[in-house]
């Protein structure tokens, strides 16, 4: 049994991840840090060690050794280094979060804090569509865009998303079976919040996240799936069309996508350049930037000039499959899908059989990351691998057959 200071720590500390993402980038690695660490002394305090041999953390032994040679070989090893070594705290993490969520009574505690906090969220960014600013007064520079309480950065989607089949998984186990219309109506509500911020790439995983997951629920028969998809769709699909700015987001520029001039086009022939030139090792990760911006660059012949003029400057190819392959080669990148084979695919026929929505919400974002030709993030990036480490600790820990800590494995 916990000692009563240590639960209620820790339970701050995972409770309030959702509020310090919304804070900012320093504090929410602040708070990873702190569960990291804190994790580390209470397993030092413990002296049990067993856990270490699971099969599971081989892929994740076997991922850090690869990312800290993939900052030995890079352009630029001092860019890549912080990132790929940094990616040590989501290991702690997901062992600290499958430790705790073991823990019933814990893990409702942090998910109905994660559900209020959210929930807010998509208020505000409702509240924001109405009034030009959210309740504290920030809003976008760009029109129609919102942001929340990110004050300058569109991404208030994204981090909505990253919560969305969490919040709604946990609700249908909870209380589908009396209020599964209530809860999908609240998930119908948190996707038209999402899909109010503009953000395109995020609200068409959160459209396809919902589907995959709702065809997917027991507590439906299949008639009724796909009358009230059809009746959502032409919602949505009203809704887009009779607001200018929405429509311009998901169908003036998507249609313009078609043109071979369109920006993420360029970009991801930009990525593909950077791997025909590194086809074997890639450029290192975060070093895409380091090809294609060096503007001291010398440029001596007709095919160096050439090149120059194909890349788009820009921090990231905008794309994971041009991500990995421009900053990871295809060796590098044959590695990093192997082990998202092993830790993630592998487990689709367990989850499903499982039945346990919580799973499955977490199972469909992580899926979802690896969905082709849409904008993304950079995978390692600070966002993007908080939400991978939440949904990828939320698959393995509220199992128990999968939770790194159970002796009980099918893992």
């Amino acid at each position: 049994m916990l000692n009563k200071f240590v639960y209620n720590y820790f339970l701050l500390l995972f409770g309030f991840i959702p509020f310090t993402i919304l804070i900012g980038s320093s504090l929410s690695l602040l708070n990873i840090i702190l569960i990291d660490l804190s994790f580390i002394i209470l397993i030092l305090y413990l002296k049990d060690f067993s856990f270490l041999k699971k099969d599971t953390l081989k892929y994740f032994y076997i991922l850090i050794l690869y990312l800290f040679f993939n900052s030995l070989i890079s352009l630029d090893s001092s860019i890549g280094l912080s990132r790929n070594l940094g990616f040590l705290r989501v290991i702690i993490f997901f062992l600290a979060f499958n430790y705790f969520f073991k823990i019933e009574f814990f893990f409702r505690k942090v998910l109905i804090m994660w559900g209020i906090i959210i929930s807010i969220v998509v208020l505000d960014v409702f509240i924001e569509g109405f009034f030009g600013q959210n309740i504290l007064g920030f809003k976008s520079e760009l029109y129609g865009r919102k942001v929340s309480f990110f004050k300058d950065e569109h991404i208030v989607g994204g981090y909505i998303y990253g919560f969305f089949l969490i919040i709604i998984g946990n609700l249908m186990n909870e209380y589908g079976a009396k209020y599964k219309y209530y809860i999908l109506f609240f998930s119908f509500v948190v996707l038209v919040a999402i899909i109010s911020t503009g953000e395109r790439a995020n609200s068409i995983k959160a459209l396809l996240g919902l589907l995959i997951f709702y065809f997917l629920i027991a507590k439906f028969d299949f008639k009724k799936k796909i009358f009230s998809s059809i009746i959502g769709l032409v919602v949505i699909s009203s809704l887009v069309f009779n607001s200018e700015f929405l429509k311009l987001r998901f169908y003036d520029q998507i249609k313009s996508s078609a043109n071979s001039n369109n920006i993420y086009f360029k970009i991801y022939k930009s990525g593909f350049e950077v791997f025909k030139k590194y086809p074997i090792l890639g450029v290192g990760n975060k070093n895409y930037r380091v090809e294609t911006c060096d503007v001291n660059k010398q440029l001596s012949t007709p095919d160096e000039l050439y090149e120059k003029l194909r890349y788009v400057c820009q921090t990231h190819p905008h794309q994971i499959y041009f991500e990995f392959l421009s900053e990871h080669g295809i060796i590098g990148t044959l590695v990093l899908f192997y082990i998202f084979y092993k830790l993630i695919f592998s487990k689709i026929k367990i989850v499903l059989h499982n039945r346990d929505y919580l799973q499955i919400g977490s199972l469909i974002y992580l899926l979802l990351i690896f969905l082709p030709l849409l904008p993304s993030g950079a995978f390692f990036s600070d966002f993007s691998v908080t939400f991978f480490s939440l949904n990828i600790s939320i698959l393995y820990a509220t199992y128990s057959k999968m939770n790194i800590f159970n002796n009980n494995k099918i893992i």
